[in-house]
């Protein structure tokens, strides 16, 4: 399964596919399961500082993970070193992992990237990865875990 950045756009005005299932918590119980950061980035869409993970630099093989869900989102052969201080992958592990919506916040447009299964949110997307995709998940490293 390869995405294009039309797809993308294409997902994120017309929506995703539907996960095999969803998972739906209160806020209370995302607040009792996550630690301060990852409830703030992944639950309100808040982005940690570039650089601030080591996880942008390691590159054992593997699969990474929703911090919420657990739902497999990336797999380390996706990964790539972006320099942008988050880590990056080229695509999901499936069509129906990731969730896009448009986001005109910040005075940007941008496509904001969710686990589909939880709606937490990951990151955001761009046109500007390497091949053969040409995308680059840019994604915050307090939303995913290594499995």
């Amino acid at each position: 399964m390869e995405i294009s950045w039309s797809e993308v756009l294409n997902l994120a005005k017309n929506g995703t596919p539907a996960p095999a299932h969803k998972v739906v918590k209160t806020d209370e119980e995302w607040k009792a399961q996550l630690s301060p950061d990852e409830y703030r980035i992944t639950r309100q869409a808040a982005t940690e500082r570039p650089f601030s993970s080591e996880m942008c630099s390691h590159f054992d093989s593997g699969k990474y993970a929703c911090v919420c869900c657990g739902a497999p989102l990336f797999e380390s052969c996706m990964k790539f070193e972006s320099g942008t201080g988050w880590p990056s992958f080229n695509q999901p592990v499936a069509e129906d992992a990731i969730a896009y919506h448009v986001d005109n916040a910040l005075g940007m447009r941008r496509v904001e990237t969710l686990c589909n299964t939880c709606d937490a949110h990951l990151g955001h997307v761009f046109p500007d990865g390497p091949a053969p995709t040409g995308l680059r998940y840019c994604i915050n490293a307090l939303a995913l875990k290594k499995v």
